[in-house]
């Protein structure tokens, strides 16, 4: 194994790209991240670590705008993220000023997806080290849309996602309790998501809600716990309507 993991092209016996699956494991030790799509809202939400004293926390943001109808939240590597949301921005605004029209969600996750793979399959560099979750609305039929791309450059599209660290058991949680919903219903579900994983409650997460009217808007951190609380008021209720005895007839 050893000698097939020092260049990014070289292909093992067993048909693995070590560098790829490299990268993989670096999403999966990185912060966690969902996507919730709704009839008429979209949410991101992805778990923060607590701000030092003395650092201002609204420099250090998981969740960006790409374009006015367009997000994108990533696990993994922050300096890699960096570079890959300003290649798409330029790519937005090029789309714009070359075809007079806003870009598609597919269109943008194509062209990171493309980037993805394209540093997989180059001498000289190394994989993107990160997963994202790109959500939006479409310009022309206002349908909402949410897709995942990793490191290896594949994309697909979903009706919500996990990415990062515990996204296995995100995942299952949102197979379970996932119907269709819309306005705060589909904020409650990606934070009970996210609190499947995330200890300390709302103060370690950040949540961003993208409406086709209002476009993105970070939550406060008071509104997220007042959510949390309202979560955590409906679990009680349920627990103790489960060890309540049954009523005699």
């Amino acid at each position: 194994m050893a000698r097939y993991d020092r260049a990014i092209t070289v292909f093992s016996p067993d048909g693995h790209l070590f560098q790829v699956e490299y990268a993989l494991e670096a999403v999966r030790k990185g912060n966690a991240a969902v996507g919730v799509r709704g009839t008429d809202t979209i949410v991101l939400g992805v778990e923060k670590k607590s701000a030092a004293k003395l650092q201002d926390s609204r420099t250090v943001r998981k969740i960006v705008n790409l374009d006015d109808h367009i997000a994108l939240a990533c696990a993994g590597l922050k300096a890699d993220a960096r570079v890959l949301i300003n290649r798409a921005r330029i790519e937005c605004q090029s789309h714009r000023l070359t075809v007079e029209d806003p870009v598609t969600v597919e269109y943008i996750t194509r062209y990171i997806a493309g980037l993805q793979q394209k540093y997989t399959q180059s001498g000289g560099v190394r994989p993107f080290g990160l997963s994202t979750l790109i959500v939006g609305f479409d310009p022309y039929t206002g349908v909402p849309s949410l897709y995942q791309t990793d490191p290896s450059g594949t994309f697909s599209a979903w009706k919500a996602n996990a990415t990062g660290r515990n996204s296995n058991s995100m995942r299952e949680f949102l197979e379970k309790n996932y119907k269709e919903t819309s306005g705060q219903e589909t904020v409650k579900l990606a934070i009970r998501a996210l609190l499947e994983v995330v200890e300390s409650g709302g103060k370690n997460i950040e949540i961003a809600v993208m409406t086709r009217e209002h476009g993105l808007r970070q939550l406060e951190e008071a509104e997220i716990d007042a959510i949390v609380a309202e979560i955590e008021a409906e679990k009680a209720s349920a627990e103790a309507a489960k060890k309540a005895p049954p009523k005699e007839t």
